[in-house]
């Protein structure tokens, strides 16, 4: 046997029986008792899919195998470990459950307690599956780069239903794990309709498996999800492809959906036929059938009153297992109800340390440096501080990864990971697809495996399609209750050019950004600012946006002398850039030296304020020289409907409206697009003759 592979075990058939019961038993209880009487609100059966499931959890039993689930996979995180008490508290909405009531009940996480680690489950239709190929690729990486022999055989798994294969997630992550050959396992749970919608309106003929059929470095494996024997076989195959080394493996299992998507969905789609066929292959009938399980061998088990046959022996557990309900209802009943006060909690790492995910779990976090700068040498660009900083914290860390398209031999569209690849090799410094959803989901996967990614997606405009990851990373210490944590760090140029602009490669929009719960945005006007507050977010606990404004990256203006290979700029403490005491100027990025300019001609009046930081930005510096001066401009690229100088004077007009002597005032781009035509988009920006004009129009008030 090869010495990657783990030799496989036969299933403990009498737990994988009680697993299947206790499944459907819970789904009966919300069905019949708890959502009918508003006790549950999102009730999303499994019936059907119980076997499979299970099965999956059995063959999952390395220590660093990892599974991303869907809202479907109670039976699985059961297997895992899950509790009747935590799964019926988790759908009640109550503490002692894995969100501790933040999360809807069938969003499950779990780090190990015996079988896989079960990763946070997104909400999102198909974005499970690029997590999952972020920790195959972790795995690999652990083992040859790393040298952690302890990851060797690990698998990841992704869970999703046939409707799932039409998602972006899904196409992204089968291109990252067959063009890298990971260590990953496709289970698709085919019961045939997505919501009411048929298979066949999700992939020709309703069979991903048969239209895959020819993909390069992907192992199919069509099986039969309610037959005992035959699902382990199948399962067995794939987890033995995939431990082998020999790449990834879709297993594609054919099961049956015996309820509707959700309580509220009658199935009035399906005819009585279709719903008699699919009685037929309820798995637990297939289970507990003497007759077509040889699972049950005689004697069953002479410790129990039924002995006779298999399905008098499920008979038997069935009643136990509802004595054992009962008393877990009981126990989530009784559970408190989430403390209010406790909303906020977790939207950060707040010093508590989470169980998965990230650095500090296992004490491979470097600590922040000095937060004094200590400058030598000629200034350097922007892009150069970047590359440097980049370099030195790899030097330093080892699980720091870089990626993204054009990183590798190229060395970025910008040229920040310059010859990057040369110095610390394909492993660490690697080119991705072009596909944003799986730089990073795969970004996620590898943070949640405790590594350090740094993904770089080329200009802001491009996020766009990886917003729904996006979205849940930082989502991700709150709803698991500080469980789980995905600390990264994502690159991205932004805003207009030094020779032209667009509307694709031009963008800021920090606002939208700064809605993204859990992020923290950092946004340097200088190459001295860019080193420190790049090395702060290399060595925290938080998902960070680091913009690199495409004006500043090489030009005069950015240009500073590095500060040094230990300096730490803080997260949320704003620079003040001139004195004055009868205006404040508030703005960041590229507006920073267009404001300074503007300023010159006021020596002595205007306070300049650079906040370098937008979540969190420094409210104590703005307010109290807001007061002090009396009067307020906020100058800022983004356009001027909802941008983020909307918020700072909110907060100026909330904590300090007595103290001023104008209207706060705003400068920004109109509501348009930036334009390709450089009059065109000269005239969108704030000039300097524009700003110094609403500066000494302030002044006179």
């Amino acid at each position: 046997m090869p010495e990657t592979q783990q030799p496989m075990h036969q299933p403990d058939w009498l737990e994988v029986a009680r697993l299947v019961l206790l499944s459907r038993q819970i789904d009966l209880l919300e069905e019949q008792q708890l959502t009918p009487q508003g006790k549950v609100k999102y009730q999303f059966s499994a019936g059907g899919h119980e076997l499979t499931q299970i099965l999956v959890a059995q063959a999952l039993n390395h220590p660093h195998d990892a599974a991303c689930v869907y809202y479907r996979s109670r039976p699985f995180v059961l297997a895992c470990g899950l509790s009747a008490q935590e799964a019926l508290a988790g759908n009640m909405a109550r503490t002692r459950s894995p969100s501790d009531g933040r999360d809807a009940g069938v969003m499950y996480n779990l780090p190990r307690r015996h079988g896989p680690t079960v990763l946070p489950t997104s909400g999102d239709v198909g974005a499970q599956y690029t997590p999952a190929a972020g920790w195959a690729q972790s795995i690999v990486y652990r083992h040859s780069v790393l040298g952690e022999r302890e990851w060797q055989g690990a698998v990841a798994v992704a869970m999703g239903g046939e409707g799932s294969v039409a998602a972006n997630g899904f196409w992204a992550a089968l291109n990252i794990a067959t063009t890298l050959k990971l260590p990953m396992i496709f289970v698709i749970e085919n019961n045939s309709y997505g919501l009411s919608v048929p298979a066949n309106l999700q992939t020709p003929g309703g069979n991903i498996a048969a239209n895959l059929a020819s993909f390069g470095n992907l192992k199919i494996i069509d099986g039969d999800g309610v037959e005992p024997n035959a699902a382990w076989q199948a399962i067995q195959e794939a987890v033995q492809h995939a431990r082998s080394g020999a790449g990834p493996c879709l297993l594609h299992m054919r099961v049956v959906r015996l309820s509707g998507h959700t309580f509220i969905d009658d199935q009035a789609y399906k005819s009585p036929e279709q719903r008699r066929d699919e009685a037929l292959r309820d798995p637990v009938k297939r289970l507990c059938e003497y007759h077509a399980s040889p699972l049950f061998p005689p004697p069953l088990d002479p410790d129990r009153a039924c002995t006779e046959k298999a399905e008098e022996l499920c008979e038997c557990m069935t009643a136990e297992i509802k004595v054992e309900l009962a008393q877990a209802l009981q126990e989530a009943e009784n559970a408190p109800e989430p403390d209010p006060g406790s909303l906020t909690k977790y939207l950060f790492y707040e010093g508590s340390m989470p169980t998965q995910g990230g650095l500090r779990p296992e004490n491979a976090l470097p600590p922040v440096g000095s937060p004094t700068p200590q400058p030598a040498g000629a200034r350097i660009n922007l892009i150069d501080a970047v590359r440097r900083t980049l370099e030195i914290e790899m030097r330093l860390n080892p699980r720091i990864l870089v990626f993204g398209e054009d990183v590798g031999v190229k060395g970025g569209v910008h040229g920040a990971t310059l010859d990057m690849q040369a110095h610390f090799g394909v492993e660490r410094v690697f080119d991705t697809s072009l596909n944003e959803d799986g730089i990073i989901g795969r970004a996620a996967g590898m943070a949640y495996a405790g590594l350090l990614p740094v993904p770089e997606i080329q200009f802001r405009k491009y996020a766009d399609p990886a917003h729904e990851q996006l979205h849940d990373l930082g989502w991700v210490r709150w709803r698991t209750a500080n469980r789980f944590a995905a600390p990264l760090v994502v690159r991205i140029p932004v805003g207009f050019g030094k020779k032209t602009g667009d509307p694709w490669h031009s963008v800021t929009d920090e606002a939208t950004f700064a809605h993204m719960l859990g992020w923290r945005i950092a946004y340097p006007s200088n190459a001295e600012d860019a080193v420190g507050l790049l090395r702060t977010a290399l060595r925290s606990d938080d998902p960070t946006f680091f913009f690199e404004h495409r004006a500043l990256l090489d030009t005069s203006e950015g240009r500073r002398p590095y500060p040094g290979d230990d300096y730490c700029l803080p997260f949320g403490q704003a620079a003040q850039l001139t004195q004055g005491d009868e205006l404040t100027v508030i703005t960041w990025g590229a507006m920073v030296a267009r404001c300074l300019q503007a300023a010159r001609s006021f020596e002595g009046r205007v306070r300049l304020i650079d906040l370098r930081t937008i979540v969190p930005w420094d409210q104590d510096l703005v307010l109290e020289s807001v007061r002090q001066t009396g009067k307020v401009l906020v100058v800022h690229e983004d356009i001027q409907t909802a941008g983020f100088g909307a918020e700072i004077v909110a907060i100026i007009a909330s904590q300090a409206f007595t103290f001023l002597d104008a209207p706060v005032d705003r400068m920004a781009t109109p509501d348009t697009p930036m334009p390709y035509n450089l009059g065109l988009m000269d005239a969108a920006l704030p000039s300097v003759a524009r700003i110094q004009a609403k500066i000494e129009a302030l002044l006179v008030y």
